[in-house]
């Protein structure tokens, strides 16, 4: 948890917690306040020009929001927290929901705790929107509404989701768009397949943003959301992900999956306002290429 500042001048509330916490959305400080998560000396103040002095200290209630940067569980970051909806930085390793061979290192269990403060008791719930795969890390979007759940899964087509990935060979042109019909029917693994019945169309816009040591950093924007999407265009393409043994790779130097969600853009399920998040590439990434 991020600790509590002290006030070394005098200013108003709102101004301060502006330039005590300069990573911060305003419209997450705002939303500390809304919401009574803001503490001055221990006390609950929602008012926004809430005089200080020096020597008061401010603090951020962690059993309210949680503080942008917060962690829990197994390596969890909590990007942005309001009423409705949950923003993470997924680690690779962590399945999104349970499986029959694992049901609780997963993030929707894990963030379900941290939801109801390890309290077993307690009814607090989460939804979950969308997936990523296990091996993927990067940013994911909970509900804690199922209200805000509906809202956010019809509108998902709305929302901008890219992706980086380090892949094996130098991959010649600088940009294009791999176009296939999925065939999802195995559960292990998707492979493209002629048109027909019940194959899903997939589209994925590419961008090269780096090429070194016999492997390319690219960027990519998905206009569908299939299972597996990326990795099968790319690997179809002749350029598997760094890691990525099912889809053909032959190289695993960071023992892991060279493949992290970076932004989601999407509009709020209450305010319709577009909230825009990124996770930076893991440096463990970066030194790939």
């Amino acid at each position: 948890m991020q600790k509590p500042r002290t006030v070394e001048q005098p200013a108003e509330l709102l101004s301060y917690l502006f330039s005590a916490w300069p990573d911060v959305k305003k419209k997450q400080v705002r939303t500390w306040l809304k919401f009574k998560a803001v503490t001055v000396n221990g006390s609950v103040v929602t008012q926004f020009n809430h005089p200080l002095k020096p020597g008061d200290v401010v603090g951020i209630r962690s059993d309210r929001y949680a503080v942008p940067g917060d962690v829990v569980g197994d390596d969890i970051q909590i990007l942005f927290e309001d009423a409705t909806i949950l923003v993470i930085d997924k680690p690779p390793d962590l399945l999104t929901m349970a499986s029959e061979a694992e049901q609780e290192k997963t993030a929707y269990f894990q963030l379900t705790e941290y939801r109801r403060g390890n309290d077993i008791r307690a009814r607090e719930r989460l939804w979950i929107v969308h997936r990523l795969d296990r091996e993927t890390s990067g940013l994911m979007v909970f509900a804690k509404t199922a209200a805000a759940k509906g809202i956010l899964q019809t509108r998902w087509e709305e929302a901008e989701k890219v992706y980086q990935a380090v892949v094996e060979g130098s991959m010649p042109d600088d940009k294009g768009t791999f176009r296939s019909w999925l065939d999802e029917t195995n559960p292990f693994k998707v492979f493209s397949v002629p048109q027909k019945p019940n194959m899903r169309h997939a589209v994925t816009h590419y961008r090269v943003l780096k090429r070194g040591k016999g492997r390319t950093l690219v960027q990519l924007t998905l206009e569908t959301g299939r299972r597996h999407q990326i990795r099968v265009h790319l690997s179809e393409a002749g350029f598997p992900i760094v890691g990525d043994k099912k889809y053909d790779a032959k190289t695993n130097p960071v023992k892991r999956l060279a493949l992290h969600a970076w932004r989601l853009r999407l509009p709020h399920p209450v305010t319709n306002e577009v909230e825009q998040f990124e996770s930076p590439l893991p440096a463990e990434l970066v030194r790939l290429v």
